[in-house]
């Protein structure tokens, strides 16, 4: 008997609208990386899998310049955008190009260091994707990677409507045969990908809004995603959700904003895993 393998294709669940990459290029190698930058220096090679529009990539760059450094995304367009990125920072050690986390298209033992922020949540094989990480990274170099933890997401005051969106988040994803409570699955991921224990760093890192800029930033970000990005499309595509209940969530959104007690923290797990 011949069993015929089905492939099944990873979906992004955010999307790349406006909203979502306002809120990715916020980000940068010291509140995203943080965890990684005590091993970099000038000279090492590096792979940023999953790069989206390259702000954390530059700054990587900047940090091991003159050494090389290739940016990865599956979108052909968000790296039209990383490229304007790097170009804008004045790097030039960088090059971008489209690719799948699970088939890297590198030899061996290619890089110093590989770095992956945000990506393994949405893949329906993590392991596979850290096993290819781990194929690409030289002997005594590092693998990296970073995501949150949605189930432990928190914030103040309490509200129903996040309380809702968090719900409908982790039915999404759950669609998406992708796992939204990726950051305390980390060491367990990488340790059935073959990494000697002995060279894993596990630890966990916290986003925090809570001033009055970054909780209204926060806030609108994600009212704008739950209406308009590829997640709000999902939803009601897997009819989870309709366009009502979407603006609900929104408005839910809009309000924690406006408390002047408002707090939300994001919880990440990290993982530096030696080859």
């Amino acid at each position: 008997m011949v069993t015929e393998q089905v492939t099944i294709q990873d979906v992004y669940t955010h999307g790349h609208h406006e909203s979502v990459l306002r809120s990715h290029r916020w980000r940068t190698a010291q509140n995203s990386a943080g965890y990684l930058l005590p091993l970099l220096e000038p000279g090492l090679r590096l792979l940023d899998v999953g790069c989206g529009p390259g702000t954390v990539t530059a700054d990587l760059a900047a940090l091991v310049a003159p050494g090389e450094v290739v940016g990865l995304d599956t979108s052909a367009a968000v790296l039209d955008l990383a490229r304007a990125t790097a170009a804008q920072a004045g790097v030039m050690n960088v090059t971008f190009r489209t690719a799948d986390a699970t088939a890297l298209p590198f030899e061996d033992a290619s890089f110093d260091v590989v770095h992956a922020h945000q990506v393994l949540q949405h893949l329906t094989d993590p392991v596979a994707a850290l096993r290819e990480m781990r194929r690409v990274t030289r002997p005594g170099g590092v693998v990296a990677v970073r995501d949150a933890d949605y189930a432990a997401m928190t914030w103040y005051p309490p509200s129903s409507g996040l309380d809702e969106w968090l719900a409908l988040y982790h039915e999404v994803t759950v669609a998406n045969r992708a796992e939204a409570d990726a950051g305390r699955r980390l060491l367990s991921w990488t340790r059935a990908a073959g990494f000697d224990p002995a060279g894993i760093t596990p630890s966990a890192g916290v986003w925090c809004y809570a001033t009055p800029e970054d909780r209204t930033w926060w806030a609108d970000v994600w009212a704008e995603r739950v209406t308009s990005s590829a997640f709000a499309q999902q939803a009601v595509g897997y009819g989870l959700a309709d366009d009502v209940a979407l603006e609900l969530l929104a408005e839910a959104w809009r309000a924690w904003g406006q408390a002047d007690d408002g707090w939300f923290a994001i919880l990440h797990g990290q993982v530096l895993a030696r080859v």
